[in-house]
């Protein structure tokens, strides 16, 4: 028995090193983008870890563009990757979505939002619930019938800041009651849907986690987590479904996902809804905290941004809810959330995987091999933006700030995987400025700095100290 046990070890082991010695040996043939595996198994992985808990992630690209190039191959989280900071290249990505390349992200992430997330489809069913996503989100949708609660449900969130405020909490609270809202109808003051919320912060923490509940707390809480609110959507689908059988039907998502022609399972509606919660609550409030973060320490950015939210303001009375017509009335405040966007880099970039051998800039990323598109990497590149690293919104104004062609600017990501709620996200974050600027004014209450790992945020929560502005005085009679 034990001769058995040890013929079989050994022929494992010859296995394991057949197929790396196999895969070198291939890898060698190619010719990949220069670069450094690092360590075996780890590659690089404390190294990029180390950098995007910093303040400044930077160093751990640009050492390796300026001995590499812009395109160059490292080894994280567990795999060989290619990482490219090159736009051109990126766009190539983007754009070849399903052809070349595929979506791929760690098991974390995945088992957490789901197979039938947006982000985790592929093929017809994705292209389906995208098309789906963008006609809810469209212009003419936001303008109809979103706008209204966006106003309202902002307005009433501000109104109840006083004294010391933690912005990124009180952000995560507006984004989190908007997508409920326009999701499945639910207003704030509801008890379920902050415990809802309550179990969502536990889902995102896991998602940069060891996927093994055995080896990590933060996942086994986060896959709990993920359970629970997956049990509440889905009573809640169950008897929105009730209600559709006796006539009554609402204007929201839910409701154009019950009522198409493709008869989604309600598996499929879950994770689709557990993904949107997630992307609409957590980035967009992240970008409203740096937005005000940014203007604060840029005072004549703010000043510009006040007397342009007060030019709108004067012309109505004080609870008077903003219309299509003011947003499409706020040129600077467009610009701060081109800057905003360019800088914090709430997306960095993204992950794909390559479905067979793919020839680029003279350089093969052999199938199977993990792409990174760095959107950071380019919007923070001197050569594509004058003074990267700084804000300035005034760059967008007549696109002096840029000194390259405009696919260099990706905030939202592109081709088949393009953002579908990114207009909605600007029109959220451009009333929140209107009402904040025109409603509130503070002071930073303590210094706070960015940090990148897991994702990108403030280390204290951004706490301020707000006061009343007297936005009477501002309105019309």
């Amino acid at each position: 028995m034990a001769t058995l046990i040890f013929l079989l070890l050994c022929a494992t082991l010859s296995a394991i090193i057949f197929f790396f010695l196999f895969r070198a040996s291939r890898c060698r043939r190619l010719r990949l983008p220069p670069g450094n595996l690092g360590l075996p198994f780890i590659g690089e992985t404390l190294q990029i870890i180390s950098a995007y808990k910093t303040e400044n992630p930077e160093p751990f690209i640009d050492e390796r563009v300026n001995r590499f190039g812009p395109i160059f191959t490292t080894h994280v989280f567990g795999e060989p990757t290619v990482f490219s900071a090159d736009p051109e290249t990126n766009r190539f990505i983007l754009l070849n979505e399903g052809k070349l390349f595929e979506s791929s992200y760690p098991s974390s992430i995945s088992n957490l939002l789901g197979r039938y997330s947006l982000l985790l489809m592929r093929g017809s069913l994705h292209k389906r619930m995208h098309s789906l996503t963008m006609s809810f989100a469209n212009s003419s949708i936001i303008k109809d019938n979103l706008l209204v609660d966006i106003d309202r449900l902002i307005r009433l969130n501000l109104d109840s800041w006083t004294g010391k405020v933690f912005l990124m909490e009180e952000a995560k609270k507006i984004t989190f009651e908007l997508m409920v809202k326009q999701l499945i109808s639910f207003d704030p003051g509801f008890t379920w849907t902050e415990s809802l919320r309550k179990e969502y912060v536990l889902v995102i923490e896991g998602f940069f986690t060891v996927s093994l509940p055995i080896f990590s707390t933060t996942y086994r809480r986060a896959i709990k987590a993920r359970t629970k609110v997956a049990e509440a959507l889905s009573l809640i689908v169950r008897e929105r479904r009730k209600e559709i059988e006796v006539g009554e039907r609402k204007n929201d998502m839910l409701g154009a996902l019950l009522a198409g022609d493709d008869e989604f399972s309600d598996e499929q509606i879950v994770d689709f809804l557990i993904a949107l919660l997630v992307a609409g609550y957590e980035t967009t409030s992240i970008i409203m905290t740096l937005a005000v973060k940014f203007l604060t320490e840029t005072p004549l950015a703010l000043a510009q941004l006040k007397e342009e939210h007060d030019q709108i303001r004067v012309k109505k009375s004080e609870n008077e809810a903003l219309e299509w017509s003011d947003y499409k009335s706020m040129p600077f405040t467009q610009n701060v959330i081109n800057e905003t966007l360019r800088v914090a880099n709430i997306i960095g970039g993204v992950f794909r995987r390559a479905m067979t051998d793919v020839h680029i800039k003279g350089y093969t990323i052999p199938k199977g091999w993990k792409v990174f598109a760095s959107f950071r990497a380019v919007h923070l590149d001197q050569d594509h933006f004058k003074d990267a690293r700084s804000f300035n919104p005034w760059r967008w104004q007549d696109n002096s700030g840029a000194t390259s062609a405009g696919n260099v600017f990706t905030p939202f990501g592109g081709g088949p995987r393009l953002c579908p709620g990114y207009e909605l996200a600007r029109v959220e974050l451009s009333v929140f400025l209107h009402h904040l600027v025109t409603r509130l004014s503070w002071v930073p209450a303590e210094e706070d700095k960015l940090v990148f790992f897991p994702t990108t945020r403030t280390q204290k929560r951004y706490p301020i100290n707000v006061k009343r502005r007297g936005v009477s005085k501002l309105c019309k009679d």
